[in-house]
């Protein structure tokens, strides 16, 4: 009867430990799941700002070299504005 008992316990607590284990399981491959959207997210949106400075920094180069024109004195004031608002459309 005793020895009964004593087998009863253990697997009361081999089902808790199994339990565990499943929890466990469960939570590691959702937290899995979820670091890969988050890292698919994350690279959508890097992409999206690399893009964006690019253009940024194409934008501001252009302009940048109107005025060293516009200051040499190679193209006056409304060609100048006139390249300006024309590379900024």
């Amino acid at each position: 009867m005793l020895i009964n008992f004593i087998y009863f316990l253990i697997f009361l607590i081999l089902t808790f430990v199994l339990v565990i284990a499943v929890k466990a399981i469960t939570r590691g491959i959702e937290a899995k799941e979820n670091n890969k959207l988050n890292l698919s997210k994350e690279k959508i949106v890097e992409n999206e700002i690399s893009n964006y400075n690019e253009k940024d920094i194409i934008i501001t180069n252009e302009i940048k070299e109107l005025k060293k024109l516009y200051d040499d004195g190679i193209i006056d004031e409304d060609e100048f504005k006139k390249a300006k608002e024309k590379i900024l459309k």
